[in-house]
C-alpha cells in the first residue's frame, strides 16, 4: 500500500496548457536578456541547455549545475554576466504570468484530501525551472502551504522522463517507489513512474499525450473524479 502521492504541478494541480505557457514564458523572459542576447539567439541555447538537462543521467550533478554549464559554455558568457538578469526575471516578472493559468480550488481540494486520508504529499513536478518559479506556481495552485517537498531544479538530479527521477523522489520523502503514488496529466512524463515500481494515476483534464511511448496507468480521470476517489476512498484508494 502506498503511502505518498506525488502530484504533478503544471496541468494537474495548476490547470494550465503547459505548451502555451511556455512559448508565453519564453516571450517574456527574452527582453530580461535583450541587452547581452538577441531572443534569436536565446531562446535556442534555453532548449539546448534543457535538454542536455532532461537527458543527463549523472546522479551528482544537480540540474542547475547541469543547465547553467551547457548554457554558458555554448552563449560564451560568465555566470556574473548574465545570471543576474535571470534572477530579475524570476523576482520582478515571473509572478505576473499567473494571467496565463487557470487556477482553481481543485487543486488545493484534491491535496487536502489526500492529506485527510493519512497521506504524505509531495509535489513532483519536473525540475527544470528555479525554486522561485516552481514556488510561485504553487501559490498559484494554492498549494504551496499543504506539501511536504517539491522538486526544484538546484536541488534534484534527474527530469522527467527518467526514471532515476521517481527514484529520487521516492528517496527524498523516505520511501520506497513502491510505496509512492504518482499523480499527472502526462501519458510518458508522469506515467513511467510505473517502471520504477510506482502506482499511477492520470489526470485527464489537460491530459499530454505524444502517443508513444504507451504507459497504462493504474487509475484515471478528471480531477473532480480523483477528488471523489479519494474521498471515498476508491480503486487506488481503497
Amino acid at each position: 500500500m502506498f503511502k505518498v502521492v506525488c502530484f504533478d504541478l503544471d496541468g494537474t494541480l495548476l490547470p494550465m496548457d503547459t505548451e502555451a505557457f511556455v512559448e508565453q514564458y519564453l516571450k517574456e523572459l527574452a527582453p530580461f536578456l535583450a541587452p547581452v542576447l538577441s531572443p534569436n539567439k536565446l531562446v535556442p541555447l534555453i532548449w539546448d541547455a534543457t535538454r542536455t538537462m532532461i537527458e543527463n543521467t549523472d546522479p551528482t550533478r544537480t540540474n542547475e549545475e547541469v543547465f547553467q554549464e551547457r548554457f554558458l559554455s555554448r552563449s560564451g558568457f560568465k555566470r556574473d554576466e548574465i545570471w543576474p538578469m535571470f534572477d530579475r526575471f524570476y523576482s520582478e516578472h515571473f509572478p505576473t504570468m499567473k494571467q496565463y493559468v487557470e487556477p482553481g480550488p481543485l487543486g488545493r481540494q484534491v491535496v487536502e484530501a489526500a492529506l485527510s486520508g493519512g497521506y504524505r504529499v509531495a509535489v513532483a513536478t519536473n525540475p527544470v525551472f528555479p525554486k522561485a518559479a516552481i514556488r510561485e506556481r504553487m501559490r498559484w495552485a494554492d498549494v504551496d502551504d499543504l506539501v511536504e517537498w517539491v522538486s526544484v531544479y538546484e536541488e534534484t538530479h534527474h527530469c522527467k522522463p527518467q526514471p532515476g527521477y521517481y527514484r529520487e523522489v521516492a528517496e527524498r520523502m523516505g520511501a520506497a517507489p513502491e510505496e509512492c503514488l504518482m499523480v499527472g496529466n502526462d501519458l510518458q512524463e508522469d506515467m513511467v513512474a510505473k517502471g520504477v515500481g510506482m502506482k499511477t494515476y492520470l489526470v485527464t483534464d489537460w491530459l499530454i499525450d505524444r502517443g508513444h511511448p504507451v504507459y497504462e496507468p493504474d487509475q484515471r480521470g478528471t480531477m473532480e473524479e480523483l477528488l471523489r476517489d479519494l474521498k471515498e476512498k476508491r480503486g487506488l484508494f481503497s
